[in-house]
């Protein structure tokens, strides 16, 4: 069937001079090749160029997973804490890093810490503290960015279960 439709073109092909001849062969060729470069090359020689930069991503982060992996291993490898006392490195943590920026209140295992004009700093850093000294967990976090730049709000904090 594709044969009978390609009749008419192979037809008129035929009547061309010699010349014309060599220049649509010419023209099929260019077309052919300019189809094979956006089909098949262009999109492969993009995907090398653009490899190593993925590489690179992909190497930082492994890293950061190993990282935060060894990370977890170490605190998981940590004595089991006692609950007075995960409460005592919480209250220390909290008037060392946080000092008047903070209040907080005890519910159970469950700590309330309202925030006041509290530097992003800090609070990372007191987040980090609480995290691996009390081992105290966030649940619940409502904070927004005040004019002056602090943080107000409350967090929610878990300690070790008793």
């Amino acid at each position: 069937m594709k044969a009978d439709a390609l009749k008419p073109l192979k037809a008129r092909f035929a009547t061309l001079a010699p010349r014309e001849q060599a220049m649509v062969a010419a023209a099929g060729a260019v077309v052919l090749l300019a189809l094979l470069w956006w089909l098949a090359l262009a999109p492969a020689l993009a995907t090398l160029r653009a490899a190593e930069g993925q590489h690179r991503l992909l190497d930082a982060q492994l890293q950061q997973m190993q990282r935060l992996q060894a990370q977890a291993k170490a605190m998981q490898a940590q004595p089991k804490l006692d609950p007075d006392q995960a409460m005592r490195q919480l209250e220390d943590a909290i008037r060392q890093q946080l000092g008047v920026s903070a209040r907080y209140s005890i519910a159970g295992d469950r700590v309330t810490v309202t925030l006041t004009n509290t530097q992003a700093p800090a609070l990372a850093q007191w987040l980090t503290q609480v995290r691996t000294n009390a081992r105290a967990l966030p649940g619940e976090a409502r904070l927004t960015r005040n004019a002056a730049g602090g943080w107000d709000g409350t967090l929610v904090l878990t300690l070790p279960p008793r």
